[in-house]
């Protein structure tokens, strides 16, 4: 009876949610840092890109997402990366290309390392936490405005669909 006691209080106790660490930021692609404390009560998306990759066109609803919600205070981070080894080669060529082909205003870090002993502290922080280490480009983090994973998703679920939709419109209005 007692081990059924200790069993079901863990069954039942919340988890307990890793908030984001203080003092993260990303280097900007256009210079300075993109400090993710200064979205503090705010929903952050956060998606590793790659501008050779077959899902680079998820570049379009990841604008276009930001665009609908950055008025109630969605912020979309885009993390180009070449972990993949489907990356330009240089920043100023990945902006420019971003930009021509498809009008990214969004914040854009430079290029980073998400995976593995180099990872940037965020990704470590979101593997060692949350279990989520990129598998490929365009996969998906939402930060939720108290610091906290509101959820991840693999590169197959694009920016418009139902799953990051409805998520973004919880973490907005809660």
């Amino acid at each position: 009876m007692r081990c059924t006691a200790i069993v079901t209080s863990l069954l039942i106790a919340p988890a307990v949610a890793s908030a984001l660490p203080e003092g993260l930021s990303f280097p900007s692609i256009d210079g300075g840092e993109i400090a993710l404390d200064a979205y503090e009560g705010q929903p952050i998306l956060v998606v590793n890109t790659a501008s050779m990759c077959a899902f680079t066109p998820q570049l379009e609803g990841l604008q276009a997402l930001w665009d609908r919600h950055r008025e109630d205070g969605l912020v979309v981070i885009a993390v180009p990366s070449d972990d993949f080894r489907q990356e330009l080669d240089d920043e100023a060529e990945v902006a420019e290309f971003c930009q021509v082909n498809y009008g990214l205003t969004m914040p854009m870090a430079g290029i980073t390392a998400i995976r593995g002993e180099e990872a940037h502290p965020f990704y470590a922080w979101l593997a060692e936490t949350e279990g989520f280490e990129p598998r490929w480009n365009f996969d998906k983090v939402l930060i939720g405005p108290d610091g906290a994973v509101d959820g991840t998703w693999r590169s197959s679920t694009r920016p418009d669909s139902p799953a990051i939709d409805g998520a973004v419109e919880a973490a907005l209005s809660g």
